[in-house]
């Protein structure tokens, strides 16, 4: 699906409807450092491998797309939930 460049929808922070630039959400790069990293690390280590079950078998075929909105006023942005497609892109 694809989403336009430019939306007109409401700013909770101007309070009133703005045109938002849009975007699409992606995950940053995970530290390898960090808490939760380290804690699974621990977990795995020694006999007996992995803690918790590995998923082998996924039912959900598709990723909900995250859309980043930027006010053009304050600059401030937000995330949407996107819906549930295969494919999004955003439009020229």
């Amino acid at each position: 699906m694809k989403f336009p460049k430019e939306m007109r929808t409401n700013c909770p922070f101007c309070h009133k409807h703005t045109t938002h630039s849009v975007a699409l959400y992606k995950r940053g790069k995970e530290r390898a450092g960090s808490w939760g990293a380290r804690r699974q690390a621990g977990r795995k280590r020694g006999y007996g491998g992995q803690k918790f079950p590995e998923l082998i078998r996924t039912a959900k075929t598709t990723k909900k797309a995250t859309l980043r909105l930027k006010c053009r006023e304050c600059n401030r942005e937000r995330m949407r939930d996107g819906i549930r497609l295969r494919k999004a892109e955003i439009a020229a």
